[in-house]
């Protein structure tokens, strides 16, 4: 039987720290919110709207570089890919601050986010490594309780570093964050994927292994939960700042009202710790996501005539919808992985890279329906959440 290293660190910390390495995603994309006026007159003063591109080209790296972490964390261990993403990361962050064309900023964008792929897939697979089943999806809630207040804070944060240094000094906090924390984990945590069992990178095993992660029926049905779940924020953070900026005229409180809907909507993961290992993953992921398309509905009909009054309502929608995540999120990776621990980190690379490319491919045309209200983004998300409910009644069913 394959022996683990034990591990000093305390159950607190190590819920920081798994918390800070899911954070580099959310904060290289949300610190970027703030910014896409400045980077549109910068570099693309023809095409403004091509500015949000700085977002999606790194969600694109993001879904590519997912689907190589996993299998390779699996073969050579958790600490060396997460070093060798982070310098990826920290390079092109650089390059990205020295580039002066939007082409340039796009590409180093996507090579950034190919390195962004490496905590964020190497994290879950350490939970994994040390937790499992319901204990598993109580950790990552209480990860995702602090992970939340990353998104919450990073708009603000964002505005103030274009006050005093531009836009590209954004890219400056990005390589501080990824430096920090890759030396907390350095020193605190121990390699936890020993080398007895480590799975040679050959094709034929990883093909073996993604057809295992498919074949599964719950896996499979998890991933397409998580895709739609992944597209439903998406489709947020691309229309969010218009709905804040054209249909209710909060440019500049927007880091505000989104920092504050963010940190209470933390809550919910503090809820969904508390309740899950009694009520199991699979009610709070159906229940949540019932509730979630009865109030979308239902605030749609009130602002179908005159959004533009309603934005308290639309702020409770937000806050509704922010809930949803932390309490959807961390049980559907936790679901999925749950069957997988042998090959956690090619399962997590899999489950990760269709979710965050699909969802983005899905979450694209539904920004360019903004017509200046939140109608377009409510309706999106209301066709999002049923099938949601749908595939979730059938996991149900099949366990």
């Amino acid at each position: 039987m394959t022996s683990k290293p034990t591990q000093s660190i305390g159950q607190l910390e190590f819920v920081m720290l798994m918390a800070a390495m899911l954070a580099t995603t959310a904060f290289s994309i949300d610190a970027m919110l703030p910014a896409m006026g400045e980077i549109a007159a910068d570099i693309t003063p023809d095409l403004p709207a091509r500015a949000s591109w700085v977002l999606t080209s790194f969600v694109i790296g993001l879904g590519i570089g997912t689907f190589f972490a996993g299998p390779l964390s699996d073969a050579f261990g958790r600490k060396p890919v997460l070093c060798a993403g982070t310098a990826i990361y920290v390079g092109a962050a650089v390059w990205a601050w020295l580039a002066h064309s939007l082409e340039a900023v796009l590409i180093a964008r996507m090579v950034q986010g190919l390195g962004g792929a490496a905590p964020r897939v190497v994290s879950m697979a350490i939970i994994r490594d040390l937790y499992a089943g319901r204990e598993m999806a109580r950790i990552v809630s209480f990860c995702m309780t602090i992970f939340i207040l990353v998104p919450a804070i990073a708009p603000a944060t964002g505005a103030v570093i274009i006050a005093y240094f531009g836009w590209r000094g954004i890219f400056g906090a990005f390589i501080v964050f990824a430096v920090l924390t890759l030396g907390w984990l350095h020193f605190r945590i121990k390699e936890p994927l020993p080398l007895e069992a480590r799975r040679p990178l050959k094709l034929s095993s990883l093909v073996a292994s993604i057809s295992e992660v498919m074949r599964h029926t719950t896996v499979r049905r998890a991933i397409i939960v998580q895709t739609l779940v992944m597209a439903m924020l998406f489709s947020v953070l691309t229309m969010i700042h218009p709905i804040y900026d054209v249909t209710y005229d909060k440019n500049d409180s927007f880091p505000f009202w989104f920092a504050l809907v963010a940190v209470f909507s933390g809550a919910a993961s503090l809820l969904n710790a508390a309740i899950v290992v009694r009520l199991g993953m699979q009610a709070v992921i159906t229940w949540t996501m019932c509730l979630q398309v009865t109030i979308s509905a239902l605030i749609l009909l009130v602002m179908w005539t005159d959004s533009a009054a309603y934005f308290w309502l639309f702020l409770l929608w937000q806050f509704v919808l922010f809930c949803q995540a932390s309490l959807v999120i961390g049980n559907l990776n936790a679901l999925a992985m749950e069957p997988m621990g042998h090959i956690a980190g090619t399962a997590a690379s899999v489950v990760g890279a269709i979710a965050t490319v699909f969802a983005a491919l899905i979450a694209s045309p539904i920004g360019l329906l903004f017509d200046g209200t939140p109608r377009p983004l409510l309706i999106a998300i209301i066709a999002l959440t049923i099938p949601s409910v749908v595939v979730m009644l059938r996991i149900g069913r099949a366990s």
